[in-house]
């Protein structure tokens, strides 16, 4: 049976939350809807798994930076086992006096069970606002709820490096769907990763100034290694990446 991992969070039973972070498009997008829901994000968790450089992997920094654009605190841990690290940190949060209600993830189609055994342990309220949703249907929707996303890695079998560094847009929904129609519009089978440089819930915008392309396990990569942090409406010095 298909088990519904999405909840209805209302105003009066206002409760806190943390939210697994990648930096991509997924966790910010599910983010932002956990909090127009009502709930409370008290900090975002950002994992890295140390066994392997994988392409969710960006530069520790940046994640750092879009903590501070959000103005929400940030815990990153290395991890052997994603699920052990994720029950340590809720515990030493809420040894700490933490009040940590509920769980967000940015999953569409993969991690459902164990997510749901993660909060089962924690006694979390798991909470996956992308769960089973279409994903052309959600990649439109956070297109125009004002996340401003780009491509960071790349599969060389199916995009290329010509994909680094897109944003994603109406034109990239265009230019995905007459590539290759085994790919899914959100990347959810690994075909691309992305790094979010502005939302709604972002007080400052990050500009990348400087990156290098690489190509490593098939995948290409754009290592991002200059940024600003810029109020908004500030128009950025152009600079190649």
């Amino acid at each position: 049976m298909e088990m519904d991992y999405t909840m209805t969070i209302t105003q009066p039973d206002r409760k806190n939350a943390v939210v697994s972070w990648t930096g991509g498009k997924d966790g910010c997008f599910s983010c932002l809807k956990a909090m127009s829901g009502g709930l409370r994000i008290t900090h975002l968790l950002h994992f890295t798994n140390v066994k392997k450089r994988g392409s969710h992997e960006l530069n520790p920094g940046i994640i750092r930076a879009q903590s501070e654009a959000m103005g929400i605190p940030l815990v990153q841990k290395d991890f052997s086992s994603y699920e052990e690290e994720f029950k340590e940190v809720i515990r030493d949060l809420r040894a700490r006096g933490e009040q940590i209600d509920a769980a967000v993830f940015g999953h569409i189609e993969t991690h459902g069970n164990l997510v749901n055994r993660i909060c089962g342990v924690l006694d979390l309220e798991l909470v996956m606002p992308l769960w089973k949703q279409d994903s052309k249907g959600l990649l439109k929707e956070m297109i125009e709820s004002g996340l401003e996303v780009m491509v960071v890695s790349a599969r060389g079998d199916l995009m290329g490096e010509d994909w680094l560094g897109r944003r994603i847009d109406g034109e990239f929904i265009h230019d995905l769907e007459n590539l290759d129609v085994s790919i899914d519009f959100c990347g959810e089978n690994g075909e691309f990763h992305t790094l979010v440089t502005d939302a709604p819930l972002f007080g400052k915008k990050i500009h990348v100034t400087g990156a290098r392309r690489s190509f490593r396990e098939g995948y290409w990569y754009l290592d991002i290694n200059e940024w600003t942090l810029q109020e908004k409406g500030v128009v950025p010095i152009s600079a190649g990446v």
